[in-house]
C-alpha cells in the first residue's frame, strides 16, 4: 500500500518501499498529492491551462500503418521537412555513414587544439616569406596522425555498426495483408502484431493479446532489463484472450491504445483500449517490454505501442557522454600552455630581430638580399618564422604516441588470463582505447547489487527447528564434523540434484517422522507460498515470484515435502511417500508494510490451519505467550544474522470452525470494498494472525560471487570509496551490505529520517546566518558526524527525492503551471529551496555527508537517480568515478560515470554494449585497477613527462642559437634532422616506458593497494612536473648548445681544418643531444626487457645510420637541393675532439639527474621506492602466503540486528487465488461468460 508524502516538515516520510520516478512522473499522478495544495494556494485564481490532448497522448492503431502516417502525427524535422513521431523500429548506435565518415572525423579530429595548430602551421610553411622549414616537416606528421586516429575510430564504428546490423536483422513474425510473415526487426512498425514463440527476445514494447497459456499467462525473463534470471508473469486482458487467438480474429483486429507518451519508467504504464465501443484499461502487467525474452510459453501474440528509440528500455539509455580522460584535460591545458610561451618567445625573439637589423644587419653589406623591407616588416616576418622554427614545443607526435599506448594497454587487459571466467568463457574486455590511465585515479566506485555482486541465486543453507540449529557438518547422530560431505538424497525421486545441504542430522530427524516440529517446518514450506509448478520432461519445474521462495520450496521437496500441484482452492503436496491435497481456504499475501505471508488451510484430516512466515520483528509480535523456544530461536537468529544469512520465521496457528467462519465473513467484505481496498484487507488479516506458535526459523543464503568481501576490502585499502546504488528493498541491499563487509557491526548506520533531519538543520543555520557570509562559503567546515567511529549511510529513493528537493520541484511546477501563475519565490517555513543557491548547498551538503561514511547504500533507486547520484559525486567532489552493472537499468550510471564496466557473461548484454571495460565477475576489478590503472597511469605520466622533455630540449637549442644568427629564424639543426627527430631518433624507447614500464609486478601491486594512492593525488602528472620537465629541457638545451660552442671556438682538428664550421656545430649538437635523451629515458626506466634495450640502442644506430646517407654524395647528386649537408658527418666525426666534446656534453646533462635520483631514493623515498627496494623479500612472503592460504572471509562478531532480507514482491498471489493461471482455455469460444470453466486436477498441474 503506497502512503502519501506531505511537504510539511513532520509530515509522513516517503515509502521506502516505492521507487520514485520523479523525473518522468506524469501531471495525472501529481494530481492527487497536489490538490490539498492548489486549495490552500493564495491570490486570485486564473484558469487552469489546459494540455491539448496531443500533447499527453500517444495513439496507437492496430493493423493500420497508414493512420499512424497522418498529418496529425507528423514533426518538424528541419525547416519544412517532417516525420512521422512514431520512430521505427531500427536501432542506430554508431556515429558515421560511407558519406559522413570523413568530413565528421576530420571534424572531431581539428576540435582537438592541437592539430587544429598543426594545420595552421602547414598553411604558414607553405608561404614563401615566412617559411624557414619545408612544407612536407609539418605534413608527413600530421598525416600519419590524422591518419592512425581515423583508422582506430573507424574499427570501433565498424564494431557498432556490426552490432547494430546483428540486432535490427534478428528475426520475428509479423502480421502483414492477413497473415504472419517472417520481418526483421528493423521492419517492424508502431501498430503491427506479431507473434512470439519460447525463447524469442520481445523485439520492441508490446501489448499482450494471448498466448498459447491459459488466460493468456506469458512468462519473461528480464535480465536484459534488471540482471535478475527469475521469471516475472505477464497477462493479456480477458477480452482478448478469448477472441483473439486465430490468425484471422487477429487480422480483422482494428483496436485504438490511447497510453502515456513513451518514457523511461520500467515500472509503470497506463493506457486504455477502444474496441468495439468498449474501454479496456491497460497497465504493466499486460505489457513485454523490448529486451525481455519469452519463457514457458509456447507461442504469444501481441500489438507494438512503442519501437526501437521509443522502447522503455532505449530510453532508459541515457545520453551518449564523450569520455575524456583527466590527463586528456591536463595535456590540452598543458598545450594551451606551450603555445602562450611559444607566442612570447616568438614576440621577443621578433623584437630582438628588429633592433638587430636596425643596428647590424642593415649596415651589413653582406647581408644585403635586394628587398626593400624596414626593420619592422622584417620582424614581423621573423615572428611567424619563429613561430614555425619553435613549433615543435608543441609535440604532433605526442597524440599518436599517446593513441599507440593506450592501443597497447587495452590489448593487455583483453590478454589477461587472471581476468578470464572458464566458466563461461568470457575474457575481459577494454571496449574503448582512450580511458585506461583514468583507471589508475578512481576515488569512487558505484556498484550495482543484484547480478554484480551477488549470483542471483538463494540457497537453503541453516535452520532452527524447535530450538535446535541445523546446517552445520554433522553425521546422522549428530557429531559435529570439520567438513562434511553432503546429504544422498537419492532416496528421493523428487530430489533437486544442484541441492546440498551437509547435515545428515537433520535428514534422518526428517526422515523417522518422530520429531512433530521437524515435519511441521517442512509442511509449512511445501504449502506456505505462492509458487507455480510445470511438470517438463518428467521433472518438477517450479516458478517463484522470487528466489528465495524458490529456495525454500526446493529445500522441503528434497527433504521429502514435494510440493506437486495446485488449484484455486488446493493445494497437492507428497509427504513421506504419500500424496494429501490441501482446501485452501485463504491465502493472504506478502507486502512490504506486512512482511509477511500467510495461508490458511483445511488439512486433509478435517482441522484448519494457519500457516504463516516472515520477519521476525512482526513475527514476534504475534506470537502466543505460550509458544516455546522464542529465546534460543533468537538467539539461533543473531547467529544466522551473524553470518549475513537471510532469515524468516515460521509459525502456525489452529483455528476453529467457528473463528474461521466468522473471521471470513469479514474478510469478503473486505475483499469488495470499493475505498482503499488494500488497508480493509491489512485490518482483516492482523485479526487472524495472532497467538501463533513459533515452529522455527530458515536461513537462506544470497550467494555473492566469488572474491566479493576480498575486492571490497582490497579497494578499501586503496582509498576506494564504494556505493551500492540498487533498486532492491531496504533489508535485502542492508544484508548484502553486512554480507560483502560493506557494512561491519562497529557502524553506525544513518537512515533517510535522520539524514533529512541532519540537513534541514544545517540548512536553518545558514538561513540564520548573515547574508554577506552565504555566497563565499564553498562548503562548511564542521563535520556532520561529531562522534568517533564509522558511519554508514542508508537511503532508499523517496528520501532520496525528498533530500534533493526532487519531487518537490515537479509537484510545484505542476501547481503554479495549473493556477496559471508564475513560480515565486519560497518562504524559508515551506520547506522549499528559496533559490538555486540553496538548491545547490543542499545538494553539497548531502554529497559532503555522505563521503564522510565509510559506505553508502542507495536502495529503492531509478535507473535516472542513479545516475543523478553519480553525477552529484563528479560535480561537487571532482572526483574521478567508476559504475559497475549488468543491467538495462544500470546503463545510465555506466554512461554518466567516467568509467562505466559491464559485467558479462550474463543473461543481459545491455550494460556492456554501453560499457567502456566488460569482465565477467566483480573480483576483476581490483585487478583492473590496481594493476591494469596504476599501471597505465603511471607509463602515461612517465611518457608525458619525458615526452614534454625531449622535446623543450631539442627546440629550445633553437632559442639559444638565435642569439648568435640576428635573431634571423635560421634553425640549429639540418632540416631532415628535424623532421625525423620525434619520428625515428627518439620516439621508440619512450613509447615502449609507455608500454611496458612497471614499477613492481602485479602480485606486489595487488598486495600493497596503497600503491594506487598517487594516481587517486594525481601526483605524477600535473602542472609541477610539466614545469619541472619545462626547466629540465631548458638546462639540457643550454648544455647540449653552449659545451659545443664553447669547445668550437677558436678550435683546429688534427688535420689542420677548423672543424667550427656550422653545419659540424648542428652534427655535434644533434649527436649530444640523441645520447642524452636516450641515457635519459634509459635512467628512468624501472623494468628492463630486451625490448627497451634494444630499443634505445637501436634508436641511436638509425640515428646514425640514416645521418651518413643523407650525408652522402650520392644522395645530394639525386637531391641536390634537399639534401645540402654533404659530408659533414663523416668528416666532423672522424675528430676525437669532437667525440670528447659529445661525451663531456651527455656527461654534464645527466650527472645531476643521477643525484636528484640518488637523494630522493634515499632521503625521502615513495612507497614505491620502499616496495621496489625490498621487492625479493615480499616476493617470498607471497610464495609462502600462496603455500598455505588460509580460508581469506572471517565472519564478523555477534550482532542482534534483523537478518530478514525477503525479496519476495506482491503478484502470483492475486493469480493463484483468482484461478486465472490454472484453468485451461476451452477448444471453441463462446460468450465471455461460458468462456472459462474449471478443470481436472490432473490437467491443472501443466499450467
Amino acid at each position: 500500500m503506497s502512503r502519501r508524502r506531505a511537504d510539511s516538515q513532520g509530515s509522513m516520510g516517503p515509502d521506502d518501499e516505492a521507487m520514485p520516478y520523479s523525473d518522468d512522473e506524469t501531471d495525472d499522478e501529481l494530481d492527487a498529492s497536489s490538490e490539498g495544495e492548489v486549495e490552500e494556494a493564495q491570490g486570485p485564481i486564473h484558469p487552469p491551462v489546459e494540455p491539448r490532448a496531443s500533447d499527453v497522448s500517444w495513439k496507437v492503431k492496430a493493423n493500420d500503418r497508414a493512420y499512424h502516417q497522418l498529418p496529425e502525427f507528423q514533426k518538424k524535422v528541419f525547416l519544412c521537412f517532417k516525420k512521422s513521431r512514431y520512430s521505427g523500429n531500427a536501432i542506430k548506435t554508431y556515429k558515421y555513414n560511407v558519406l559522413t565518415f570523413i568530413p565528421l572525423n576530420l571534424f572531431e579530429q581539428f576540435k582537438r587544439a592541437a592539430n587544429l595548430y598543426f594545420l595552421a602551421l602547414l598553411i604558414l610553411q607553405v608561404i614563401p616569406e615566412i617559411s624557414t622549414l619545408p612544407w612536407y616537416t609539418t605534413l608527413i606528421p600530421l598525416v600519419v596522425v590524422l591518419g592512425v586516429t581515423a583508422i582506430k575510430d573507424l574499427v570501433d564504428d565498424l564494431a557498432r555498426h556490426r552490432m547494430d546490423k546483428e540486432i535490427n536483422n534478428r528475426k520475428s513474425e509479423v502480421l502483414l495483408n492477413g497473415r504472419f510473415q517472417e520481418a526483421k526487426w528493423r521492419d517492424i512498425q508502431v501498430g503491427d502484431v506479431v507473434r512470439l514463440k519460447k525463447n524469442d527476445f520481445v523485439p520492441a514494447d508490446i501489448l499482450l493479446l494471448s498466448s498459447s497459456n491459459p488466460n493468456s499467462l506469458c512468462y519473461v525473463e528480464t535480465a536484459e532489463l534488471d540482471g535478475e534470471t527469475n521469471l516475472k508473469f505477464k497477462m493479456g486482458l480477458r477480452v482478448t484472450d478469448e477472441r483473439l487467438q486465430e490468425e484471422r480474429q487477429l487480422a480483422e483486429f482494428d483496436a485504438l491504445i490511447d497510453c502515456e507518451e513513451p518514457n523511461n519508467r520500467l515500472d509503470k504504464f497506463t493506457g486504455t483500449m477502444l474496441w468495439r465501443r468498449e474501454r479496456y484499461p491497460l497497465d504493466l502487467d499486460n505489457m513485454l517490454l523490448r529486451g525481455c525474452k519469452v519463457r514457458n510459453t509456447e507461442e504469444c501474440h501481441g500489438l507494438v505501442i512503442f519501437a526501437g528509440a521509443d522502447t522503455k528500455i532505449m530510453r532508459n539509455g541515457g545520453k551518449t557522454r564523450f569520455k575524456r580522460t583527466k590527463i586528456d584535460k591536463l595535456m590540452n591545458y598543458m598545450v594551451y600552455t606551450i603555445f602562450v610561451l611559444l607566442v612570447l618567445v616568438a614576440a621577443g625573439l621578433a623584437i630582438g630581430h628588429t633592433f638587430w637589423w636596425e643596428q647590424i644587419g642593415s649596415k651589413a653589406w653582406y647581408l644585403f638580399d635586394g628587398k626593400d623591407q624596414d626593420a619592422s616588416y622584417r620582424g614581423f616576418l621573423s615572428f611567424w618564422g619563429y613561430l614555425i622554427v619553435l613549433n615543435t614545443m608543441v609535440p604532433i607526435s605526442l597524440y599518436v604516441s599517446v593513441e599507440i599506448i593506450r592501443l597497447g594497454q587495452s590489448k593487455f587487459i583483453n590478454w589477461d588470463l587472471q581476468m578470464y571466467f572458464a566458466e563461461k568463457d568470457t575474457p575481459a574486455k577494454a571496449r574503448t582505447t582512450t580511458l585506461n590511465e583514468q583507471l589508475g585515479q578512481i576515488e569512487y566506485i558505484f556498484s550495482d547489487k543484484t547480478g554484480t555482486l551477488t549470483q542471483n541465486v538463494m540457497q537453503f543453507k541453516k535452520c532452527t527447528i524447535a530450538g535446535r540449529s541445523y546446517g552445520d557438518p554433522t553425521t546422522a547422530k549428530g557429531v559435529q564434523l570439520d567438513r562434511g560431505q553432503p546429504v544422498d538424497f537419492s532416496w528421493n525421486q523428487y530430489a533437486d540434484r544442484k541441492f546440498q545441504f551437509t547435515d545428515h542430522a537433520l535428514v534422518s530427524c526428517v526422515r523417522s517422522r518422530k520429531d512433530k516440529d521437524a515435519v511441521e517446518f517442512f509442511k509449512l514450506l511445501s504449502l506456505c507460498h505462492t509458487v507455480m509448478v510445470e511438470h517438463k520432461d518428467g521433472e518438477l519445474v517450479y516458478q517463484a515470484a522470487s528466489p528465495d521462495e524458490g529456495a525454500l520450496v526446493t529445500a522441503a521437496r528434497n527433504f521429502g515435502y514435494v510440493f506437486l500441484s495446485r488449484t484455486q482452492d488446493s493445494i497437492t503436496i507428497r509427504e513421506a511417500d504419500q500424496e494429501a491435497t490441501y482446501e485452501m481456504l485463504a491465502l493472504l499475501d506478502f507486502n512490504s508494510d506486512r512482511k509477511r505471508m500467510s495461508i490458511i488451510l483445511r488439512c486433509p484430516d478435517g482441522r484448519v490451519r494457519l500457516y504463516c512466515k516472515g520477519a521476525d520483528t512482526v513475527i514476534y509480535e504475534r506470537l502466543s505467550p505460550n509458544s516455546r523456544h522464542k529465546e534460543t530461536t533468537q538467539a539461533a537468529l543473531d547467529v544466522f544474522a551473524n553470518e549475513t544469512l537471510r532469515t524468516l520465521c515460521l509459525c502456525y496457528k489452529d483455528i476453529s470452525d467457528a473463528e474461521y467462519n466468522a473471521w471470513s465473513r469479514k474478510h469478503k467484505e473486505a475483499q469488495v470494498t470499493m475505498v482503499d481496498r488494500d488497508a480493509a484487507l491489512d485490518r482483516v488479516y492482523e485479526q487472524i494472525e495472532n497467538n501463533l506458535m513459533l515452529i522455527g526459523a530458515t536461513a537462506i543464503e544470497d550467494k555473492l560471487q566469488d572474491g566479493v568481501p576480498e575486492t571490497i576490502a582490497k579497494l578499501a585499502k586503496a582509498d576506494i570509496k564504494i556505493w551500492v546504488l540498487t533498486g532492491d528493498k531496504k533489508e535485502t541491499a542492508e544484508n548484502i551490505g553486512y554480507s560483502c563487509s560493506l557494512l561491519t557491526d562497529d557502524m553506525q548506520i544513518h537512515y533517510g529520517e535522520d539524514v533529512n533531519e541532519k540537513l534541514r538543520t544545517r540548512q536553518e543555520n545558514r538561513r540564520n546566518e548573515p547574508l554577506t557570509q552565504r555566497p563565499g562559503r564553498k562548503k562548511t567546515a564542521e563535520p556532520f558526524f561529531t562522534t568517533p567511529g564509522k558511519n554508514a549511510l542508508i537511503i532508499t529513493g523517496g528520501w532520496l527525492n525528498e533530500i534533493l528537493y526532487e519531487k518537490k520541484k515537479k509537484r510545484r511546477r505542476l501547481r503554479l503551471h495549473r493556477l496559471g501563475k508564475r513560480q515565486i519565490p519560497s518562504s524559508p517555513q515551506d520547506g522549499q529551496p528559496m533559490n538555486d543557491w540553496e538548491k545547490e548547498m543542499r545538494q553539497i551538503d548531502f554529497v559532503d555527508m555522505a563521503c564522510e561514511c565509510e559506505a553508502v547504500i542507495c536502495c529503492r533507486v531509478t535507473p535516472k537517480q542513479k545516475a543523478n547520484v553519480v553525477s552529484l559525486v563528479k560535480k561537487y567532489k571532482k572526483a574521478v568515478t567508476l559504475s559497475i552493472g549488468d543491467g538495462a537499468n544500470d546503463v545510465n550510471m555506466i554512461k554518466t560515470a567516467d568509467i562505466g564496466v559491464g559485467i558479462s557473461g550474463q543473461e543481459g548484454m545491455q550494460a556492456v554494449m554501453s560499457s567502456d571495460y566488460a569482465f565477467a565477475q566483480f573480483r576483476y576489478l581490483q585487478r583492473l585497477l590496481l594493476v591494469h590503472g596504476r599501471w597505465s597511469y603511471i607509463r602515461m605520466c612517465k611518457f608525458l613527462r619525458f615526452f614534454f622533455f625531449k622535446n623543450f630540449a631539442f627546440t629550445l637549442v633553437h632559442f639559444w642559437y638565435s642569439f648568435f644568427s640576428g635573431y634571423s629564424s635560421q634553425v640549429a639543426y639540418e632540416d631532415w634532422f628535424i623532421t625525423l627527430y620525434n619520428l625515428f631518433y627518439s620516439s621508440l624507447p619512450v613509447l615502449l616506458v609507455g608500454l611496458l614500464d612497471q614499477d613492481v609486478n602485479d602480485k606486489l601491486s595487488l598486495k600493497f593497494p596503497k600503491l594506487y594512492l598517487p594516481g587517486q593525488q594525481g601526483s605524477l602528472f600535473n602542472y609541477k612536473n610539466f614545469f619541472i620537465s619545462l626547466f629540465h629541457g631548458i638546462f639540457v638545451s643550454l648544455i647540449i648548445f653552449f659545451i659545443p660552442y664553447g669547445a668550437f671556438l677558436q678550435t683546429m682538428g688534427q688535420d689542420g681544418e677548423a672543424p667550427s664550421d656550422y653545419q659540424s656545430f648542428a652534427v655535434v649538437t644533434a649527436s649530444s643531444l640523441i645520447f642524452t635523451v636516450n641515457l635519459q629515458i634509459s635512467l628512468d626506466t624501472s623494468y628492463w626487457t630486451f625490448v627497451n634495450c634494444f630499443a634505445v640502442l637501436g634508436s641511436i644506430a638509425i640515428y646514425f645510420g640514416i645521418m651518413f646517407d643523407i650525408h652522402s654524395a650520392g644522395i645530394h647528386v639525386i637531391f641536390t637541393s634537399q639534401f645540402t649537408f654533404t659530408g659533414v658527418a663523416s668528416n666532423a666525426l672522424r675528430q676525437p675532439y669532437l667525440w670528447l666534446t659529445i661525451i663531456l656534453t651527455v656527461g654534464i646533462s645527466l650527472l645531476p639527474v643521477i643525484c636528484i635520483q640518488f637523494l630522493h631514493k634515499t632521503i625521502w623515498p615513495s612507497v614505491g621506492d620502499k616496495v621496489q627496494r625490498n621487492r625479493r623479500k615480499y616476493e617470498l612472503e607471497l610464495e609462502e602466503e600462496e603455500r598455505k592460504r588460509a580460508p581469506a572471509f572471517q565472519r564478523g562478531r555477534r550482532s542482534r540486528r534483523s537478518a530478514y532480507a525477503f525479496s519476495h514482491s506482491r503478484g502470483y498471489a492475486d493469480l493463484i487465488a483468482s484461478g486465472r493461471s490454472i484453468r485451461r482455455r476451452p477448444p471453441t469460444r463462446g460468450g465471455p461468460q461460458d468462456s472459462i470453466r474449471e478443470v481436472p486436477q490432473t490437467e491443472a498441474e501443466n499450467i
